[in-house]
């Protein structure tokens, strides 16, 4: 393999489809996102499908990192580890969620620069558009307008990771490729009842409702806003798809194309869980951006739709969250 950063600019196309022999890194491959991505590979037929854990590397730790790289020489990598976490979370640990995210993506982005890793997708989060951009949002609004406060650390440190798949392609002629995921959900979400996002959250409290036998149930903010949600299992249909099909500059959102509001998504979890007590909305607590649909038209034309309806999405992440309840598999 050709050291990119030893071996000035390159120019080669793509190849599709991707020899399903060649070695691919899933940095974060224990995730919700990562986890996903390592099971389509295995299932369309990928026989060297790599990623220790946090546990045997440290992705914040770039020597690590370096001779992990080195050692491994993966021929594909796909960016999926990250810090990441609800509102609360970002809200109110910003530090934690700049520092180790610039951290992990830094790392990885230049070891597979210095080994020249051909083929490379970094994943993003609809959250690095502005806060009040047009819906539905388009890729070239990245940058246009300011962002929503409660995350904007996280959201500078993925807009930092764009920025330098970007300048490798300028700069190297590689093509790298980055992917922006909608709200995610699936098997495998963090259901801590502070650090998860919206679907895990609710799905969780309106469980602990059903079992304790709670007459009510308070969720954040107004219940107003309007969240587009994508099964985890989708999104790693279209990793793959990416990978074998995008070779531009700019980055292509991934999502339904569809929203409803937070409120009727309570309405649905409560729905699948089985929940039948009152719904209340503490409005002293922080909404978010009020609405964040992406415009997946770049996508659809490359040949990509979702497969995985938002009831039969959530009715499969509740069987997987009871089935593992106790387990020691939850993040809770």
């Amino acid at each position: 393999m050709t050291t990119a950063a030893h071996g000035g600019t390159r120019h080669g196309k793509t190849h599709r489809p991707l020899d399903r022999s060649a070695r691919v890194f899933v940095a974060g491959g224990r995730g919700l996102v990562g986890s996903a991505v390592w099971r389509h590979l295995v299932r369309e037929g990928f026989t060297d499908v790599v990623g220790p854990g946090s546990a045997h590397l440290d992705l914040r730790e770039r020597r690590a990192v370096f001779d992990w790289f080195a050692a491994t020489r993966p021929d594909v990598v796909v960016l999926a580890a990250a810090r990441v976490g609800g509102i609360k979370a970002n809200a109110t640990r910003p530090a934690e969620f700049l520092s180790d995210n610039l951290r992990i993506q830094v790392n990885v982005l230049d070891a597979a620069l210095e080994q020249g890793v051909e083929r490379l997708l970094f994943l993003g989060s609809s959250c690095i558009y502005p806060k009040f951009a047009d819906q539905p949002v388009r890729e070239e609004a990245l940058l246009t307008g300011a962002l929503e406060p409660t995350n904007d650390a996280y959201a500078i440190a993925k807009i930092a990771g764009i920025t330098q798949v970007r300048a490798v392609r300028r700069q190297y002629g590689l093509p790298w490729i980055c992917a922006m995921p909608t709200n995610l959900y699936g098997p495998g979400d963090n259901f801590h009842p502070e650090h998860s996002h919206v679907l895990p959250s609710l799905i969780r409290r309106f469980h602990e409702a059903r079992e304790t036998g709670a007459r009510r149930v308070v969720n954040w903010g107004t219940g107003t806003p309007r969240r587009e949600f994508l099964h985890v299992d989708d999104l790693a249909r279209a990793c793959l798809h990416l990978l074998e099909h995008y070779d531009e500059d700019g980055p292509v959102n991934v999502g339904t194309g569809t929203d409803i509001t937070v409120w009727e998504a309570a309405e649905l979890v409560a729905e699948v869980v089985g929940y039948e007590g009152a719904i209340e909305w503490d409005t002293a607590q922080p909404d978010g951006t009020p609405r964040k649909l992406l415009d997946v038209s770049r996508l659809t034309a490359l040949g990509w739709v979702p497969r995985i309806g938002l009831r039969e999405g959530l009715a499969e992440t509740y069987a997987w969250y009871v089935a593992h309840l106790g387990s020691g598999v939850l993040r809770h």
